[in-house]
């Protein structure tokens, strides 16, 4: 059966290389771990295969041909291509970039403070956030992962649980200081109340036992850090995820008028197709953030479970 004339011998053209680099069959089949008898046939194959003899054989020395010389550079070209080809498919596996969709809150009041520590430990991977989006392509989108807050089922993605969540309200410590402590329910008539369509008063106020019916401020849009940017100005009280404040209640700039925290039916999830999972950078940077979350307590004072 005649040679096809459109398959290339990689294998014979790689020992082809190697003979020409040592001119010694015998070292070449040495590099390649193979017999030199093998080396031979390989050989053989290709001058058959291209219809034209590569090397003069001696007794104890090989030369090559004119079109042997001819053919060595472009070889030796091809396969530096894919030995760089091969090579970068490697180290896109292991490091290159990681890119993630992160809501922006948990980016910016979570993640991004201890990001630092992950580029410390694997200067390998650059990582690269992108926005959460209402429905994930991870092939459109080129995301290898996802931070994602929910109920932890997404078709076709495997979510592995990263953190819990528990909502409490929060206000500055000026607003503290002049409308005075919060001791029981009632005391909430004294605060103007910021609301957010992620964390709605009538479900916390529902589960510890409070008013529900209060309406006197109009719901904002649902951006958690603009509610947090007018809690900080000192307009009034919201509810907050503790993963959201926890750094902004240690360095002060919030305080915690009541204690009692609801824990919520979502949590915060590492989400990405089954394969994604088995990506060495993927691996790492999992490794990394479950433990940082192991190292995330919860909330201090009076915690209600979820309903």
């Amino acid at each position: 059966m005649p040679a096809d004339p459109e398959r290339l011998p990689l294998n014979a053209l790689r020992v082809f290389e190697a003979v020409a680099t040592h001119l010694s069959f015998t070292a070449a089949a040495k590099e390649l771990g193979v017999t030199t008898a093998a080396v031979s046939a390989q050989i053989k194959s290709l001058e058959a295969d291209i219809g034209v003899p590569l090397f003069r054989r001696h007794t104890r020395a090989v030369a090559l041909t004119q079109d042997g010389a001819e053919l060595l550079p472009g070889v030796r070209r091809g396969l530096d291509e894919l030995r760089r080809a091969v090579e970068r498919l490697r180290r896109e596996r292991v490091g290159g970039l990681l890119n993630l969709s992160v809501p922006s809150e948990f980016l910016q009041r979570w993640l991004l403070p201890r990001i630092g520590e992950f580029a410390r430990r694997h200067p390998e991977i650059e990582v690269r956030f992108g926005p959460a989006r209402a429905a994930l392509d991870f092939e459109r989108d080129d995301f290898h992962a996802a931070i994602l807050y929910g109920s932890g089922q997404w078709s076709g993605l495997r979510a592995e649980r990263l953190l819990d969540e528990w909502v409490f309200p929060v206000c500055s410590p000026a607003l503290l200081a002049r409308l005075g402590p919060i001791e029981t329910l009632s005391d909430f008539s004294r605060y103007p109340l910021l609301h957010s369509r992620a964390e709605p008063w009538p479900d916390w106020l529902r589960r510890v036992g409070g008013d529900t019916t209060r309406t006197d401020v109009p719901p904002q849009p649902d951006d958690a850090s603009a509610t947090l940017a007018a809690v900080e100005q000192g307009k009034g009280v919201a509810l907050a995820r503790w993963s959201l404040v926890a750094a902004d209640l240690s360095a002060g700039r919030l305080v915690r008028p009541m204690l009692p925290s609801v824990q919520q039916q979502s949590s915060w999830f590492l989400a990405a197709p089954p394969e994604r999972f088995a990506l060495p950078k993927v691996v790492r940077f999992r490794a990394w953030l479950l433990d940082c979350c192991r190292e995330f307590p919860p909330p201090t004072g009076e915690t209600l479970p979820v309903e």
